[in-house]
């Protein structure tokens, strides 16, 4: 219960549930469509995303500020790479959430001469190069935590047979051995797996709205909605969220 009172009582917590609901009407509205429902409800289903996705616009305005303060922090972290990845990341999202923000004011009519295409393709831009950095910060993570792995298994194996086993140098194991390794180093860091999951299929939204790489409505609203419950997950229980 004090985790659903703090999760309600926030408003990112708000703008993830009208996410959901948002890329949740995109994919009912996707699979009523090739199930041949009638147009009225396919009409009915799209204006409601539409709302929710408005609605959204509104929990975020403001939100470049609390970005621009995370890439501040992240200036001083003292492992480059991680500075680098989360510095640019929270910039780029700082530069999309004011993107989206302009947006909001075309799709409210407060500014009717608004170009709505560009700065929606903007703000994708933005978004994409955000979750790249994020992406890449997870694959460090990933690469920092297997070589510590390995090292704490050599050292296990000096130690238990005073060498390391000529067949874990085969180059036929190798492959193995490092896939079983990576789903080792996933499977003991649920933060870590979450954040890759995640940034993995909210990097499918704005490749195809970009035009990058085409799929279909039912697949951006899978992957959106799979994305926002993960992100719920990470509010209700911040031990999940990926650190620093």
């Amino acid at each position: 219960m004090d985790s659903w009172v703090r999760f309600s009582g926030q408003s990112q917590a708000k703008e993830r549930l009208l996410r959901a609901a948002q890329y949740a009407c995109t994919l009912l509205g996707y699979t009523l469509q090739k199930n041949g429902a009638a147009a009225d409800v396919i009409t009915t289903i799209k204006q409601l995303e539409a709302h929710l996705s408005l609605s959204r616009k509104l929990f975020r305005l403001g939100n470049s500020v609390d970005a621009l303060e995370s890439a501040k922090r992240a200036i001083h972290l003292s492992d480059v790479v991680l500075r680098l990845c989360i510095t640019v990341g929270h910039l780029n999202r700082a530069m999309y959430f004011a993107c989206d923000n302009i947006l909001w004011l075309g799709k409210t009519g407060l500014s009717k001469s608004m170009d709505q295409e560009k700065w929606s393709q903007r703000s994708f831009r933005y978004y994409l190069f955000s979750l790249i950095m994020n992406l890449s910060r997870d694959l460090y993570e990933i690469k920092l935590q297997m070589e510590a792995e390995t090292g704490a298994n050599r050292s296990s194996s000096k130690m238990e047979n005073g060498a390391v086993s000529p067949s874990d140098r085969a180059p036929q194991h190798v492959l193995a051995l490092q896939v079983r390794l990576l789903v080792h180093v996933l499977r003991s860091n649920p933060p870590l797996l979450l954040d890759v999951v995640k940034n993995a299929c909210d990097l499918l939204i704005p490749l195809d709205k970009l035009g990058l790489y085409k799929t279909n409505p039912g697949v951006v609203g899978l992957c959106g909605l799979t994305s926002s419950i993960l992100g719920i997950l990470t509010i209700l229980h911040p031990w999940l969220k990926i650190k620093p």
